[in-house]
């Protein structure tokens, strides 16, 4: 179902993208936006228990989306070193496909925006009263992962 990487010699071990997963601190999440345009947005997320989380408000653009067709894709550079004078770039990227899912279980939104204001911010008391301060209009996003890879420049490769 998913393509296999043409360029094996730089694919990244399972154990390499979950880190870059855990790590990494903006995503770039696609969608199949309206009108059939893809539709790119940068989010925060958290990677918890294999999967990933995100939050936002309950409705706008990214809803929608998901609201309409559940397949998503998500990229992350984890490194990008520009060599000049090799007209190239050291990079290291992972990308991911899988199934958003609108979380409704207040647990499941808690456990989730709650490991998401950790991963930002060690403050427990200040992440606990951004939770609460925005509970109400809270949305909580849940993508289980369904084909995950990663690939880095050949410089990279040891």
């Amino acid at each position: 179902m998913f393509r296999e990487m043409r360029r094996k010699k730089q694919k990244l071990t399972e154990k390499q993208c979950i880190d870059i997963l855990k790590r990494a601190k903006t995503a770039t999440l696609a969608l199949h936006g309206d009108d059939g345009y893809p539709y790119s947005v940068p989010v925060n997320y958290v990677y918890l228990d294999g999967k990933i989380y995100f939050h936002g408000a309950k409705s706008g653009h990214k809803i929608d989306a998901i609201k309409n067709n559940s397949k998503v894709s998500i990229s992350i550079i984890d490194q990008e070193d520009v060599i000049e004078e090799e007209l190239t770039t050291y990079f290291r990227s992972i990308i991911l496909f899988g199934k958003a899912k609108i979380l409704q279980d207040d647990d499941e939104i808690y456990q989730a925006v709650n490991a998401l204001g950790l991963k930002y911010c060690n403050d427990e008391v200040a992440v606990e009263k951004e939770i609460q301060r925005e509970w109400k209009d809270l949305c909580c996003v849940e993508i289980i992962i369904e084909h995950l890879t990663g690939k880095q420049a050949i410089e990279l490769v040891k």
